[in-house]
């Protein structure tokens, strides 16, 4: 037996009634949604045209490359691949190591290759190392200071 009875519950739904600003929006959207599904049709098929003359920009601009390439580019094409092959079968284990070691070895690799390139490419990276450093470093202090 039960201490306290409970009253029998009836529960109704009511929605409530939709105000004029309500209906007119939804007769509006109604009206306009076949105008408004053709306008989402034709974009998704400019999309995919755009797309596509891109991709076809590409393969044919690589195709043309592969044709006449530079002196020398198959083996340092060759050597490149190799070290990141030589870097996935290194990185066994971790989802990380499988991540850097082959990027890694295939950046050693190229900088043989390319080495003003690679030398651009260090300072630009070195400067944002500098800048990232130095922002979190102001960070910290600030945060140190304000506690």
């Amino acid at each position: 037996l039960s201490l306290y009875s409970s009253p029998a519950r009836e529960t109704k739904y009511v929605e409530n009634p939709k105000t004029e600003l309500e209906e007119g929006v939804s007769r509006l959207r109604h009206v306009l949604e076949p105008y408004t599904a053709w306008c989402q049709v034709q974009w998704f098929v400019l999309q995919l045209l755009m797309l596509q003359g891109t991709l076809f920009w590409l393969l044919s601009e690589g195709y043309e490359f592969l044709q006449k390439p530079p002196a020398g580019f198959y083996p340092r094409l060759g050597v490149i691949s190799f070290a990141g092959i030589i870097g996935l079968f290194l990185a066994r284990g971790s989802k990380i190591k499988k991540l850097v070691y082959p990027a890694a070895l295939m950046g050693m690799g190229t900088s043989m290759y390319y080495p003003q390139e690679a030398v651009a490419i260090a300072k630009v990276a070195g400067t944002q190392l500098y800048d990232w450093s130095l922002q979190g470093y102001i960070a910290l202090e600030a945060l140190w200071k304000d506690t």
